[in-house]
């Protein structure tokens, strides 16, 4: 998933992209809400979470200015007053789920699974396949036959990443901005560590690799490529 965090206390905002990111998906944090506003507005988002007491433009004012131009994104309040009335307020004004603090970062996490199953637009595939490797997104399961595969949280989202393009090259940038979340840096070497152990978990011991190095142009997962 790729998130939108608009979050005022730096505290709360760098523990809550550090536990997505751990999660094995992409976090952006906006400090105030014309900030988060605009990174909304621009940005092509899963789900955002948003704290309903923000500096220059509050959290439901956020909201309601987006569903007023058309923007679908689900929204997640998040919020010290949790009263009936004020969780009512906040569903009203376009909020998707509402959840007071303090919260459990699991049930967070689990209602923002939620929300993004909910999403506007083509529902994204719960599960991929290519040849006889199996991705279930919902149960986070990976499979090649009758082997389940064990993968590392990030290993996960960047399989995710290339079984939804299958069958496309994948460049470095788009696994950086994608994946990462990073800017383009042609000095790192994170995407070859992570290709590489990626490729030991699903093509060892079997005759056919499916993930593949497109040379000069990036990667590419496929059933039967020479």
């Amino acid at each position: 998933m790729r998130l939108l965090i608009i979050e005022d206390d730096r505290e709360s905002a760098d523990y809550l992209v550090k536990a997505f990111r751990e999660a094995g998906h992409v976090a952006d944090h906006a400090a105030d809400g014309e900030i988060g506003l605009a990174l909304a507005e621009t940005g092509d988002y899963d789900v955002m979470i948003v704290d309903r007491m923000l500096p220059k433009r509050d959290g439901l004012s956020v909201i309601g200015t987006l569903r007023e131009k058309g923007n679908r994104t689900p929204a997640l309040i998040l919020s010290a007053l949790g009263q009936v009335d004020d969780r009512v307020k906040g569903l009203r004004a376009g909020g998707d789920d509402y959840l007071p603090k303090p919260y459990s970062f699991t049930e967070l996490l689990a209602r923002v699974e939620v929300l993004s199953r909910r999403g506007s637009g083509p529902a994204e595939e719960s599960s991929y396949r290519v040849g006889d490797l199996e991705l279930d997104r919902l149960s986070r399961r990976v499979v090649r036959g009758a082997e389940k595969i064990d993968l590392q949280p990030r290993e996960f989202r960047l399989l995710e990443y290339l079984m939804k393009h299958a069958g496309q090259v994948v460049t470095r940038t788009m696994l950086l901005e994608n994946v990462w979340d990073y800017h383009f840096d042609p000095q790192t070497n994170v995407i070859d560590v992570h290709i590489s152990r990626l490729r030991s978990k699903i093509d060892k011991g079997h005759d056919k690799p499916l993930l593949h190095t497109i040379r000069g142009a990036g990667y590419m997962i496929r059933d039967g490529l020479r």
